[in-house]
């Protein structure tokens, strides 16, 4: 019979067997902030995709706004199949490209940990009440250095942690696989985002410009599809990671379309400005009376600012835990008296 110890080895060595040469592979991280004895049976990326998929801030992804504040439809994406949409994508591309799959299945899947209640919209409040350089990014990383598993983090690897920080606008990651997390968000909320908004009513397929669907192609699939085969198309055999020119001009174009008619539509975001109003009153209500945060937080004060606490808090909300929380807060409740 096999020894557990040799399964791990028999994954190393297929990944050296078998993965480009510009593949990352496990047995070259550069390791953890705290060491510890490797697994018998899985890489450290395996490892670290096995954390990020049982910790508290991936479940709750569950219940954070993707565009759409709570939503009450049973098909409107959230965080957490915005995140999963992200990694389908990104672990087709990297196994096209004979890239880490695991390594960028781990930074894929922990990417928006940070992410706060109500979308963009909470990531504003936080800068208008806290910090004006917060970014979900910068809080996703903090929430599995320092927050998660009862403040002990899940103490991952430095290129899972690279890959996380740095999936978002102009940053780079220094693996390959970290930098195809970057583009399967985008490609992933692109699509997915005109997928809610034509469920939502706000637009149709057929507003999408004509010169945009001759090349991206009619429907969700397919301007899935074109987007990623053009980057496995670009980017076989080559040390970099990128889209087909045309093909890139076209999704950058695209998501401009977007921003003008969904993220901007004032139908879509029309409850916005109440939600950031009731996270940057909370996070006051937080500031004044620490007290009533929980333990974490509370035994977090100790070492670092009280505002900076809140905001780890109000962070980790659901929308409808911040609403909830809100409501016991601020609205009265109906005195019904006894039941006759």
């Amino acid at each position: 019979m096999e020894e557990l110890g040799c399964i791990r080895e028999r994954f190393m060595a297929h990944e050296r067997q078998n993965l480009s040469v510009y593949a990352f592979p496990s047995d070259a991280t550069q390791g953890r902030e705290k060491p510890m004895p490797p697994c018998d049976i899985r890489t450290d990326f395996q490892r670290d995709r096995d954390r990020i998929l049982h910790c508290q801030s991936f479940r709750r992804l569950m219940n954070k706004t993707q565009v759409f504040l709570a939503p009450t439809g049973d098909h409107y994406r959230t965080r957490m199949t915005h995140t999963l949409e992200v990694t389908q994508i990104a672990r087709i591309i990297a196994r096209a490209l004979r890239l880490n799959e695991d390594l960028t299945e781990a930074a894929a899947l922990g990417h928006d940990l940070g992410h706060t209640p109500f979308g963009h919209a909470g990531e504003n409040a936080m800068r208008k009440c806290f910090d004006p350089e917060f970014t979900h990014y910068k809080q996703s990383l903090r929430v599995v250095d320092r927050l998660e598993n009862d403040g002990e983090g899940l103490n991952l690897t430095w290129e899972v942690r690279d890959g996380i920080v740095n999936h978002t606008g102009t940053h780079k990651a220094a693996t390959l696989e970290g930098q195809i997390v970057k583009f399967a968000d985008r490609i992933a909320y692109i699509n997915h985002d005109i997928d809610d908004a034509c469920r939502a009513g706000i637009l149709s397929e057929a507003d999408i410009p004509k010169s945009l669907r001759d090349i991206l192609g009619e429907g969700h699939s397919e301007r899935i599809n074109t987007m990623v085969t053009s980057m496995i198309r670009e980017c076989t055999g080559k040390p970099y990671i990128q889209m087909e020119p045309e093909i890139q001009m076209a999704a950058d174009r695209l998501r401009e379309f977007l921003f003008e008619n969904v993220y901007r539509n004032p139908v879509a975001k029309s409850e916005e400005v109440k939600a950031q109003e009731m996270l940057i009153r909370l996070f006051e209500h937080y500031v004044k009376h620490p007290e009533q945060m929980p333990l974490l937080y509370r035994r977090n004060c100790e070492s670092e600012s009280v505002e900076r606490c809140a905001c780890d808090f109000i962070s980790g909300m659901t929308d409808r835990y911040a609403i909830e929380v809100y409501s016991g807060l601020h609205i009265p409740k109906v005195w019904r008296g006894p039941q006759v």
